[in-house]
């Protein structure tokens, strides 16, 4: 199976599946001599582990990372950087009817498909416990760009229609939600419990924020930093959309209002908006990089749907198991995972623009 590698210098490559002895990942182009933060790889793992609480699937593991290359006397010696999770707390009978079923909203098909074959535990490797090997990416990412002063935060800002609308940026994003402060929160949660206690799902939207980026980062073309940074969020398998800046908005707007007028502060440009989201011309700006993330409803639900057996026979499908009622909550870190990977990659393509 091809498509397992992300990234140019800084890349990385996942494999395992939701079911089977671990995850991991190998992380490549990782600079030499950064110091090794295991609080900072713990906590990004925790935040994304399941089993915390009821808006989320409650499947018990502990992703303890195995760190087995790439770190001696805690930095980074600039080889490749390997990192398994093992898998505890399976429940592959869970799985035994869909066995042979196509479950609606899953790749079940496409995958059969495509490979006439597929581990339907979980979903194999098209389940969102993939991502696991895409935190540990994120989290190195991450101890690089402590280096370059650079921040990348992510936060719950929508879940089926309720909208956190604040007037400041406060990271970090504190558990159950990681969504920001206010009255929404409270709103958010019993969004999720009604979902969860009917048997159904909602979607969400999780948005991010990188601070400290510099001018430069991203190329004219077909490597357009925005470009890149959608391939990372729509490379996660709940995702159905993705804007930057004023996003879909912008579509109904005028270039007169659109346009982010530039001034000077000293021998500084500022702009005195941000509807570009940080980026001009696919080349960061040296502002604040703004993007948003959509993510679907989980397509696991315990109520009866009509699907399909690999057999073409219409059939009726309850599914058991345990699933998140919203995957926005655990996708929180995922797409700041993603975002690092993709600013780290650019910082070090950045070097081979000039003499």
């Amino acid at each position: 199976m091809s498509g397992n590698t992300f990234g140019k210098i800084f890349s990385f490559t996942t494999f395992g599946e939701s079911h089977g002895e671990a995850l991991g990942v190998i992380v490549d182009g990782m600079p030499s001599m950064v110091d090794v933060d295991m609080d900072l790889l713990t906590r990004d793992l925790n935040r994304r582990r399941p089993g915390q609480s009821s808006f989320s699937t409650q499947r018990n593991e502990g992703d303890k990372p195995e760190i087995l290359s790439g770190v001696f006397e805690g930095k980074t010696t600039g080889t490749p950087i390997a990192v398994i999770v093992r898998n505890t707390d399976q429940r592959s009978r869970d799985y035994s009817n869909v066995a042979h079923t196509f479950r609606p909203g899953h790749a079940d098909y496409t995958f059969s498909e495509k490979y006439g074959i597929r581990d339907y535990r979980g979903g194999g490797r098209s389940s969102g416990r993939e991502t696991i090997a895409r935190v540990i990416a994120g989290a190195f990412a991450k101890m690089a760009l402590k280096h370059y002063g650079i921040t990348v935060d992510a936060a719950l800002v929508g879940v089926g229609g309720i909208e956190a609308k604040y007037d400041s940026w406060n990271p970090p994003f504190l558990p159950p939600l990681y969504a920001p402060q206010g009255k929404w929160e409270e709103e958010m949660k019993e969004c999720i419990e009604n979902a969860r206690m009917n048997g159904d799902s909602v979607g969400s939207v999780v948005e991010c924020r990188i601070n400290g980026a510099p001018v430069g980062l991203g190329e004219p073309a077909f490597d357009k930093l925005d470009a890149v940074l959608a391939h990372a969020m729509f490379s996660l398998g709940a995702v159905k959309g993705f804007e930057i800046g004023s996003g879909f908005s912008s579509a109904s707007s005028k270039g007169s209002v659109n346009n982010d007028k530039i001034r000077m502060d000293g021998d500084k440009p500022v702009f005195e908006t941000n509807n570009a989201g940080g980026i001009l011309g696919g080349i960061s700006n040296g502002d604040q990089i703004v993007f948003k993330t959509y993510f679907k409803p989980t397509p696991s639900i315990s109520s009866t749907q009509e699907t399909i057996n690999d057999e073409k026979k219409e059939i009726e499908l309850t599914i058991k198991g345990r699933h998140d009622p919203c995957i926005g909550v655990r996708a929180v870190v995922v797409v700041e995972a993603m975002a690092s990977t993709v600013i780290l990659d650019f910082l070090l393509r950045r070097r081979c623009d000039r003499i």
